[in-house]
């Protein structure tokens, strides 16, 4: 990837932060945009600290004009555009009755409509230039819908149909596309992801899981799957065993995953508590969150620009 320029949306922390990393580390000129100017600035003086060419954006991919003039800087500044790394993401966690119409819109403009802008920001340059790659994060929420996550989980759907879509249609124009399929990684996002309802259980549970070896990937090891499949023009990656062990049995029994599913929910917290209101999730610690049990979630946050 030596001198290449990936262009990575949601890359100031996080998973796209890890991947900023590790494309740099690999040679790539780096450009990153998230919301936040002072998170941005922060991934930026990191990278920078690691020797990286990199350029930090302040975008809103759910902006059309945001993310049209973003790329339109990274172009100026580079003058090519090799990889398109849709990245940006939020997420509300609570049960059905505590989720709002503005919670799915939320969704809908963030990880669809926000990956349409950028492809559609992107898309002319690579074909002027003769091509280049798609790396379009998904999630297995967008395989297999989740309790408590039920507008993440409809977006994510709408991604993974649009971008395989996208791959097909691209692909006369040497522009190569690939959907990346995540299960739960160890970024240190449930921090600043939002949770309603009774939302200090739903913060433990969703940390936990999040955070145990077993049930969840190190963002290092993820950053470098995503990259190895968008160079090697992979159609799909689904990263985690279990992940990948959940999208297979949902194809080969969905309903025995359905009803696996709603015991899930069942488990989960009933609604209450905050009710749809959102709170972050620094804002919902408990005892068990706390807990030596969340460590590697904890200094995933420091790793990956979650906390300043």
């Amino acid at each position: 990837m030596n001198g290449h320029v990936v262009f990575i949306t949601g890359g100031s922390r996080g998973l796209g932060f890890a991947i900023a990393l590790e494309a740099a580390s690999r040679g790539a000129r780096i450009v990153l945009c998230g919301r936040e100017q002072d998170t941005v600035e922060r991934a930026v003086e990191r990278l920078r600290e690691r020797g990286a060419e990199v350029l930090g954006l302040t975008c809103d991919v759910r902006e059309s004009a945001s993310v049209t003039a973003a790329v339109r800087a990274a172009f100026e500044q580079f003058g090519r555009i090799d990889m398109l790394v849709n990245n940006a993401g939020t997420i509300s966690v609570g049960p059905l009755e505590s989720l709002t119409r503005q919670d799915y819109e939320d969704a809908m403009n963030t990880h669809f409509w926000g990956m349409y802008n950028a492809v559609e920001a992107a898309r002319p340059i690579m074909q002027h230039q003769g091509g280049g790659r798609i790396a379009n994060i998904t999630s297995i929420g967008g395989k297999v819908s989740v309790p408590h996550l039920l507008a993440y989980s409809a977006s994510k759907f709408a991604a993974v149909g649009y971008s395989e879509g996208l791959r097909a249609e691209l692909a006369p124009k040497r522009i190569s596309v690939t959907t990346v399929c995540p299960g739960l990684m160890r970024t240190g996002s449930p921090r600043n992801a939002f949770f309603k309802g009774q939302h200090r259980k739903e913060y433990t549970w969703f940390t936990l899981s999040d955070t145990l070896p077993g049930l969840s990937i190190g963002a290092r090891a993820a950053a470098r799957a995503v990259l190895d499949a968008a160079l090697r023009n992979q159609a799909e990656v689904v990263l985690s065993l279990p992940a990948q062990s959940i999208a297979l049995l949902h194809g080969i029994a969905p309903a025995f995953v359905s009803n696996l599913m709603r015991l899930s929910a069942s488990l989960l917290p009933g609604p209450g508590g905050v009710e749809q209101q959102r709170m972050r999730g620094h804002e919902s610690s408990t005892a068990a969150t706390e807990s030596p049990l969340t460590a590697l979630g904890k200094k995933a946050e420091r790793q990956y620009n979650q906390i300043g």
